[in-house]
């Protein structure tokens, strides 16, 4: 099946960054919105018999410091393979962080060919000096991880921090509540140069007051199942690095919104073009 995409491009201790320190720069100002992205196939490698894949995701995120950041995300993927068989992965998701990363809370389900495969609740809450995750579905349980763990707006927001400091790496373990709710993930995220000039392939959606006026960064997040390679041996790339679950690069701008999406899962890539784009109400801190 498909890695269900974690809204790490939507996003409490700061992460590590390979990076000088700079002065603190003001927090970013993340704004409520809506869009919508199509998903292509735009390789395969190797073995994988996937031969299409369409698709589509459907993220609004809504919120501000002073209430929380909620985010709805749904992604509907049709997967055919060289067998002439097809599958229809159906993930819906809903999480709601406080302002100040102290709370975190999430649910999921996520259908295969619209009979329920997996339903996921719970909530983590941020301690003096851990991270403790109550899940009540699929099965009760409890987990700890290491306080510098963030949440995935904290993630977001300090991409952006790391991005206008100029840092080029920043390096995080990221919680989302993805699969079963149970696990950390290693996150590695790579910055380019800013950008303020409209690009060439710029999509209809894309065109709007907002963005025309901000500034982007070329982004890669890649992530990594905690200590150890994703198929739970030490395999490693011909790099000698640790090879990803999967990455996802796109182009960030300042205020939080992503576009011209790349999904890679190792044995295929997908695209994801924004396709529908709206601005939502703000809510106004006092």
């Amino acid at each position: 099946m498909i890695h269900p995409i974690r809204p790490v491009f939507l996003a409490a201790a700061a992460a590590a960054t390979f990076a000088t320190a700079a002065p603190a720069l003001a927090e970013p100002t993340l704004a409520p919105h809506r869009a919508v992205y199509e998903l292509k196939l735009r390789e395969t490698r190797g073995s994988s018999s996937v031969d299409q894949i369409r698709g589509r995701i459907v993220y609004e995120f809504t919120g501000a410091p002073c209430e929380g950041y909620a985010l709805s995300f749904r992604q509907v993927t049709e997967i055919g393979n060289s067998e002439g068989e097809t599958n229809v992965s159906d993930l819906r998701s809903a999480t709601w962080e406080d302002g100040a990363a102290k709370s975190f809370r999430f649910t999921a389900q996520n259908y295969l060919n619209q009979q329920l495969e997996k339903d996921t609740d719970g909530r983590a809450e941020r301690g003096a000096d851990a991270l403790k995750v109550t899940i009540s579905k699929p099965e009760k349980s409890d987990k700890g991880f290491g306080e510098e763990t963030l949440f995935p707006t904290e993630h977001l927001r300090k991409i952006l921090e790391a991005a206008e400091r100029g840092d080029k790496l920043l390096s995080a373990a990221v919680y989302d509540g993805s699969e079963d709710g149970d696990k950390v993930y290693d996150t590695l995220t790579v910055i380019g140069k800013p950008e303020t000039a409209e690009p060439a392939n710029l999509e209809a959606a894309a065109k709007t007051p907002e963005l025309a006026k901000a500034t982007r960064w070329p982004v890669s997040v890649s992530y990594f199942e905690r200590g150890k390679a994703p198929d739970g041996d030490d395999k490693k790339d011909s790099g000698g690095e640790q090879t990803p679950i999967y990455a996802m690069s796109f182009d960030l701008y300042d205020n939080g919104v992503s576009r011209a999406m790349k999904i890679d899962y190792g044995d295929f890539v997908l695209d994801g073009e924004l396709k529908e784009l709206k601005f939502l109400k703000a809510t106004v801190c006092k």
